[in-house]
Order: structure tokens, then sequence, then C-alpha cells
């Protein structure tokens, strides 16, 4: 391993994700990553879990890719209506914990009869 190496993105904790995870967090799609591959904005290794192989990326390029083709605003609005969707869960589970509680506290007063 060269000194430069050690430094590089490739072998920092969180600095790199796969090409699936790429297309989860950000939505592209597979396409869209191999079109920033061979226009020479995304840097890629081949890597293989348990033989099958899988494209790793390096996070921060993608990040500016993402920003490139789709704007800074994208991943605000990204996250914005990831969040409306987790408020709206959370809202959905503190009724079900409320139900949950009244109809403890109903078996909890049959037993005590």
């Amino acid at each position: 391993m060269y000194s430069g190496e050690a430094k590089s993105a490739w072998f920092e904790k969180g600095a790199t994700l796969s090409d699936k995870s790429a297309r989860k967090e950000f939505g592209l799609t597979q396409e869209e990553i191999i079109e920033g591959i061979k226009d020479g904005k995304l840097q890629y290794r081949i890597n293989n879990v348990f033989g099958n192989p899988y494209l790793k990326l390096v996070r921060s390029e993608v990040e500016a890719f993402v920003d490139e083709k789709y704007g800074s605003n994208y991943l605000k609005k990204k996250n914005k209506k990831e969040l409306a969707q987790v408020n709206k869960e959370l809202k959905m589970l503190k009724a079900q914990v409320v139900s949950l509680e009244q109809r403890k506290a109903e078996l909890l007063a049959s037993l005590d009869e």
C-alpha cells in the first residue's frame, strides 16, 4: 500500500458506498451511475460479496454528481420529503401507543376485579 492510498477515500469509513446504496439513497438509476463513470465523474471499484459483484463508489463524488445533474436543491427536497414521511409514521405510531395503553389499562382493571 502506498502512503497516499492510506488517506484516500477508498479506505475511510463511510466515504464509499455501493451502487445499490447510491440508487436507494440518491434516487439514481443504474444507467445514470454508468453514465457518470463513462464521463469520468465517478470513480469506481468492482467488489464481490459471496460471489455477487457490485460497484463501489466514492460518496463525495456521487453527491457532487447528483448536485450537478439535478441541482443543489434536489437533496434538500428529497430530505424534506423523507422527513414528512417519518413524521407521518411517528404520528401513526403515537396514536397506536395511546390505543395500546388504553387497552392495557382496561386489561389491568379487569384483572383487579
